[in-house]
């Protein structure tokens, strides 16, 4: 090993895993391939995704279903080939005093029958079956009886590997054998990352220990504490980054003095069209105290469908205006720009401000006009699509920028239209309808203030959800035929899932056919993606004045129209969505002051993740209740989008498992950086180490290497 001897302490860990003892220029190029391991600080956190109790062996007799993975001692009594082609297979029958069962394995044949000889016995270890009335377990590990005497590790860690990697015996043994060479190579010169204070204060184990027990623990025990210290850790890195960007941006960016409460005085007395919510009120404060602070404003509202984030918009643009500066609020889609205009615009026009609408379809004189009007400084609002980055849309005072949907925006994005105003960076407001759980929102937005409107306006009725099975079908037509006699108008929607457009497109139009059957008297509209956008606004813009009384769509309708009169929901194939999808379908009713209804259909065989969606939404209208729930079953990765930076990027730590950790960590980094803003003190040398050995780039500031 004179390669690594030689290397400087830190860079040990950058060492190329092909000098690992046993791996070698093939199997490192595999390991590059398939799990991105490139070196030893790669493999080091290459951590189990599990651990076999090796101390306990169970009989035959003794087995069933509820078990994970077991061992038996059994003898071999019989081994044949049964199946041709591709269905073949070696069984082994296999027993012991209590009873018998097979083995059986589908690749890797030749090889293994070899390893059997009749009489022979051995340990063996897997998942158990049953087939019939006999146990059968598919490709077990498998190790002579004698191994049962040795003293070997109790828990054994189980890695995630390949096919092409278990071919090359890199499966999870070959990588744990990988890691028995590489760990007394490079455990003295595991750095410890953590001050002693935070080890002591949350009795966390020492980073060495930690990282040898997580592979290879003594103990349940401590294998217990080297889980919590290394995700500890994690999070405190991540968080420590959020805060620190969030320090330097409170110090460095200073925003505009907007003070002035002229104008939202005179909306407040004379054109307020309802009570605002204590909750609206709330957050109105928080704004207005970032907005005349001098620092610039970085918060993040959240709040369910129809909790009147808009109007909290737009007396934030008020204060703006009437401070002299320019504001403008970008939408991910034309129809929500289009929704927020026509919402808008009569308020405007009360207190004679002008408003102006740019999406991908405004057309080129409109345009000029707005150009001009938006560099003079006479043109206070604009509303519109990803068309407001475009580089000749310039403000003369861009003071306040708000963003709807921010998830839906990437950073590369949202950072041009902070880019509008060279001498103030804009204050800044986004929005979101999805609720983010409270761990999430502490790491996706760690670094801007958030307010909660967590309250609906007076007179608003929740939504009464059931769900239905396709026999019932009829029972719902009629429902809804008593609904339109009042004068309501109903969505059903079904699915349009990418890889199966084709099939969910001719269920749409099946659909549309059997409603057209059972509702001979009323009229239609039909919404779905493949439309053209014209043709798509003139269904909705028929729905929207009630010369259709039924609205068939696909998700197209997500966000979109607000149709007051629109009281039923009906969710065709409920189980094919996700708990946040349906949550926010059902927020499309609910909008007037009548009693609404969302009726979620699916079929009879349900999986248990689908049930658990589906009760959730019959039994809770609160879409933070739902965004947990939501976060428990898919993870944060898939519930934000991958893109989101630091998310996918933990290694061992669990958004949906680890909240209370977060929060732990959370704290510490806070209460490290209220101490020593500059990490100057003695004892916080190991974080400053840690931050300056990261890449500049690095979202994980907790990675070894």
């Amino acid at each position: 090993m004179g390669y690594t001897t030689a290397l400087h302490l830190a860079t040990i860990f950058d060492t190329r895993i092909e000098y690992l003892r046993g791996v070698g220029p093939q199997k490192a190029e595999l390991l590059n391939k398939e799990l991105g391991i490139f070196t030893y600080g790669d493999l080091l956190q290459h951590y189990p995704f599990r651990y076999e109790d090796r101390s306990t062996f169970l009989k035959i007799s003794a087995l069933h279903e509820e078990l994970e993975h077991v061992q038996v001692i059994a003898r071999i009594k019989k081994v044949e080939l049964l199946g041709m082609g591709a269905k073949k297979r070696l069984v082994a029958h296999v027993e012991d005093e209590t009873g018998e069962m097979e083995m059986t394995w589908f690749k890797g044949i030749s090889w293994i029958q070899k390893k059997l000889p009749l009489g022979a016995s051995y340990i063996f270890l897997g998942k158990p079956a049953l087939f019939g009335k006999k146990w059968s377990m598919a490709h077990p590990e498998m190790e002579p009886s004698s191994a049962a005497s040795e003293s070997r590790p109790k828990f054994q860690p189980v890695y995630s590997t390949t096919d092409k990697l278990r071919a090359r015996f890199l499966d999870s043994r070959g990588i744990s054998r990988a890691l028995e060479s590489l760990i007394p190579l490079v455990y003295s010169h595991i750095p410890e990352t953590l001050p002693q204070e935070i080890l002591q204060q949350y009795q966390l184990l020492g980073k060495q220990e930690a990282m040898r027990q997580i592979h290879f623990p003594s103990s349940l025990e401590l294998l217990s504490r080297a889980r919590k210290r290394l995700k500890f850790e994690e999070f405190f890195y991540l968080q420590l980054r959020l805060l620190r960007m969030k320090v330097t941006r409170m110090e460095k960016s200073m925003g505009q003095v907007l003070s002035n409460t002229q104008l939202l005085t005179e909306f407040y007395k004379h054109h307020l069209p309802f009570e605002l919510t204590q909750a609206q009120k709330r957050v109105i404060r928080e704004m207005y105290e970032d907005m005349r602070s001098g620092k610039q404003m970085n918060r993040l509202v959240q709040g369910d469908v129809g909790s009147g984030k808009t109007m909290v918009a737009f007396i934030s643009m008020l204060l703006a205006i009437g401070s002299g500066a320019q504001t403008c609020l970008m939408a991910p889609t034309e129809i929500l720009a289009n929704q927020h205009f026509e919402g808008l615009r009569p308020y405007a026009e009360r207190l004679g401000l002008s408003i102006a609408l740019l999406t991908g379809s405004t057309k080129k004189s409109a345009r000029k006009e707005l150009h001009e009007a938006l560099a003079k400084g006479t043109l206070p609002i604009l509303l519109g699509t990803h068309a407001l980055l475009e580089e000749e849309v310039q403000f003369n005072n861009l003071g306040l920028a708000i963003v709807d949907e921010q998830h839906r925006f990437g950073v590369a994005q949202r950072a041009k239209l902070w880019a509008k105003n060279e001498l103030y960076q804009p204050h800044v407001l986004v929005m979101t309808a999805t609720p983010i759980p409270r761990t999430l929102a502490m790491t996706l937005y760690g670094d801007l203030e958030v307010s909660v409107i967590d309250e609906l306006p007076a007179g608003r009725k929740p939504i009464q959800t059931v769900h239905r099975y396709d026999k019932d079908r009829l029972k719902v037509f009629g429902f809804i035929q008593q609904e339109i006699s009042k004068g309501r108008q109903i969505y059903i929607v079904y699915p349009l899932i990418e890889e199966s457009k084709s099939l969910d497109l001719k269920n749409l139009m099946d659909g549309y056919e059997s409603i057209a059957r059972a509702f001979p008297h009323h009229p239609l509209s039909i919404v779905h993606g493949g439309m053209k956008a014209e043709d798509k606004d003139y269904e909705m813009q028929r729905f929207v004045k009630g010369e259709t009384k039924i609205m068939v769509a696909t998700t197209v309708i997500e966000v979109g129209v607000n149709v007051p009169n629109a009281s039923v929901m009906v969710i065709e194939n409920a189980e094919r969505f996700g708990l946040s999808q349906l949550h926010q379908l059902r927020g499309r009713v609910g909008r007037g002051a009548e009693q609404s209804y969302c009726v979620l259909m699916s079929k009879y065989e349900l999986s248990r993740d689908s049930r658990v969606r589906l009760e959730t939404l019959v039994r809770t209208n609160d879409g933070f209740e739902i965004a947990d729930v939501d976060l428990k079953l898919r993870g944060p990765g898939d519930l934000m989008g991958t893109q989101q930076s630091g998310i996918t990027d933990l290694l061992i730590a669990d958004l949906s498992k680890d909240a209370p950790l977060l929060t732990l960590a959370r704290d510490a980094a806070q209460q490290l950086l209220r101490e020593d803003p500059s990490l100057e003190l003695p004892q916080h040398a190991p974080v400053l180490r840690q931050i300056s050995q990261q890449k500049a780039t690095a979202v994980n500031w907790s990675r070894i290497g």
